[in-house]
């Protein structure tokens, strides 16, 4: 490779070798080149590295293991790459031809800055728009945003670029988590440096095609890596952010539960949010809890 490199991108995938060709390519379409491309095939059966050593040889950088789950794909990738900049991509995602140029000025512009989002265009299996993911509703304003983040903790992680440094420093993902590892990362970089929102869609993300939101240790992960950020947060974060922030996560995660029938786990969440509720518009939503978790049991009862 000639010259430094300024932009990497890490890819993990396995076994997606068709998907992991689109994300590859939307990566090579960008106006602004991104020199490293780094795929970490994570025990891929289905003849990914070959299709992509044939179709891209050189230009892009494949690195094999065996199956460790997409953290410890996405920490390879991370620890190999040698930009100025880094940025994720999922093998199911693709990004915009726009989304580096964009993101490298923005984060060249903010020199204090540790990382940057942006819009994701969320889609499902046959490409068809599901919603669009306006960050700025969560990250009301550029700078320190754990406590927009702590109440309502979000990442597509091919929304992201972050500054080298801010790797070094916070570490890679937590490959404890089956899911919500993305979350985890995300706060643990709110908590120390500063994040950006360029308010335009650059990537497209597909959803609802692999399952993995519909796994029961969903809810207990999520509500797992809240706890944990809300603990670490003593003495940064003002005492009625942090009690709203996990009331809104046991809220949150109360109804999902009942969604897969785990009442008692629900309940106990539900109880947990009412103990902690700062205000009553907290207390409001989780009453509504009552009818939505009576309809579920009748559907339940009525489907034996």
């Amino acid at each position: 490779m000639v010259g430094p490199v300024e932009v990497s991108v890490i890819i993990p995938t396995y076994d997606r070798r068709e998907l992991v060709q689109r994300a590859i390519d939307s990566v090579l379409a960008q106006t602004r080149e991104v020199e490293e491309i780094i795929v970490v095939d994570d025990g891929s059966t289905d003849g990914t590295g070959d299709a992509l050593m044939a179709r891209y040889g050189s230009r892009i950088r494949y690195v094999g293991q065996d199956n460790a789950g997409v953290s410890a794909a996405r920490n390879r990738g991370l620890a190999l790459a040698n930009g100025r900049f880094l940025a994720l991509l999922d093998s199911d995602d693709i990004w915009m031809p726009e989304k580096t140029e964009r993101q490298a000025a923005w984060l060249e512009a903010h020199p204090d800055f540790g990382m940057v989002v942006c819009d994701v265009l969320r889609t499902d299996a046959d490409r068809n728009a599901i919603d669009r993911f306006r960050r700025r509703e969560q990250i009301r304003t550029d700078g320190w945003a754990l406590c927009d983040l702590l109440r309502h903790p979000a990442l597509v992680p091919a929304s992201a670029m972050l500054r080298r440094e801010v790797y070094e420093d916070v570490g890679g993902f937590d490959t404890t988590l089956a899911t919500a590892e993305d979350l985890d990362f995300h706060l643990r970089i709110a908590r120390r440096w500063k994040i950006g929102v360029v308010e335009d869609l650059l990537v497209e993300a597909m959803r609802g095609h692999d399952g993995l939101s519909s796994e029961d240790n969903t809810y207990d992960d999520y509500v797992r890596v809240v706890e944990r950020a809300v603990a670490e947060s003593t003495g940064v974060v003002d005492e009625r952010t942090r009690r709203e922030a996990l009331a809104l996560t046991y809220h949150r995660n109360a109804r999902g539960m009942l969604i897969r029938k785990r009442w008692r786990d629900a309940w106990v969440l539900a109880c947990k949010a009412w103990r902690i509720a700062p205000d009553t518009k907290l207390r409001v939503g989780l009453l509504r809890l009552a009818p939505f978790a009576l309809r579920r049991l009748a559907n339940t009862l009525l489907r034996r």
